[in-house]
């Protein structure tokens, strides 16, 4: 077993629970939503979403695997961004869900390419050196920064849908609505800018952890909870392990942003 970071152990447990939950949901779970109506065989498309999960999950955990799972992970998960999310911003660029949607896949993409940019083997660094080593992390966490962006955004757009979904303990939900879109807007700025990048990276995954902590986990522990619900709370869950993997892409890097051996 080989265990590059916490962040990759955690995502790799996340992938595994991922593909058993939709083995035995048989459908797709949230962080491959929405597939367009016309696809054809939806069904084996999400049985075959769920077996990449869990299989690359389990061999992210391999010292023999990790390679081979990090390297079909990023492009299955590349390829669906394309395919199927992408397509939605062109159909309706005024649109911020279509950001938003994109969003959520951009931070699984980064978190696996950073993955793939650390356990690349010599015949990847032959075929793909642009997208491994450190080129390679820098365009995840580019990729990374920009889906910040549509996060950000999407608290302002929808604050109507943002606002109440703030605990009632913590008051002015307004104002935490617009302080959490404003933070992920500095967080992919600072990351796009290279300015006190490792910390916006890893602020950013830690809000995303509370909002799995504070928000989506106990509206599911009260019960009597909507797909709706239960979809957002395994999302965040995904979106918080993949993010985690991006931050520690930054572990070589002092928190004012300069490299240790710099």
């Amino acid at each position: 077993m080989r265990i590059a970071s916490i962040g990759h152990a955690a995502f790799a447990a996340t992938l595994i629970a991922l593909g058993l939950l939709g083995l035995i949901e048989g459908s797709f779970t949230a962080i491959w939503q929405p597939v367009f109506d016309h696809v054809p065989d939806a069904t084996l498309l999400s049985y075959l979403c769920a077996v990449v999960a869990l299989a690359c999950g389990v061999g992210l955990f391999g010292s023999r695997t990790h390679s081979l799972a990090a390297r079909v992970l990023f492009i299955y998960a590349l390829l669906w961004l394309l395919v199927f999310k992408l397509p939605m911003i062109i159909r309706a660029p005024l649109t911020e869900g279509s950001y938003q949607y994109c969003s959520e896949m951009a931070v699984v993409v980064a978190g696996t390419w950073v993955l793939y940019a650390w356990f690349a083997t010599d015949a990847d660094r032959r075929r793909l050196g642009f997208a491994v080593g450190q080129r390679g992390l820098r365009m995840a966490r580019v990729l990374y920064g920009l889906a910040l962006l549509g996060f950000g955004f999407s608290h302002f757009v929808y604050l109507n849908l943002t606002a109440p979904l703030i605990p009632h303990w913590l008051h002015a939900p307004v104002f935490w609505a617009y302080l959490t879109g404003s933070a992920y807007l500095a967080a992919g700025a600072a990351i796009l800018l290279n300015v006190l990048d490792r910390l916006a990276a890893t602020l950013s995954a830690v809000m995303m952890g509370l909002f799995l902590l504070l928000i989506w986990l106990p509206m599911v522990a009260r019960g009597h909870v909507s797909a709706f619900h239960w979809g957002e709370t395994y999302a965040t869950w995904v979106l918080t392990a993949a993010a985690w993997v991006v931050a520690d892409s930054y572990c070589e890097m002092r928190w004012l942003g300069a490299d240790k051996g710099k």
